[in-house]
């Protein structure tokens, strides 16, 4: 991917999405912090505390062997 596309691209996901692409040597990282903060200075509770979302830490993701096989470079 040309570095010219990678940067539309990434303005172009940000624009619509609130993402944010960040790579590093670990690998590529998609999040919405800014995105976040924004919403929350907009509603006035920029000085909410943070909170983790509650998940079950037993459950286990498995793949789906009676599902469609799918080109992984596709998505």
């Amino acid at each position: 991917m040309s570095r010219e596309f990678e940067m539309s691209l990434m303005g172009e996901l940000q624009f619509f999405l609130g993402l944010q692409i960040k790579q590093g040597p670990e690998g590529t990282f998609i999040h919405q912090s800014k995105y976040t903060r924004d919403i929350l200075k907009k509603f006035e509770m920029g000085d909410s505390k943070p909170m983790t979302t509650p998940m079950s830490t037993n459950t286990a993701l498995d793949a789906d062997e009676d599902g469609e096989v799918v080109d992984q470079k596709e998505f």
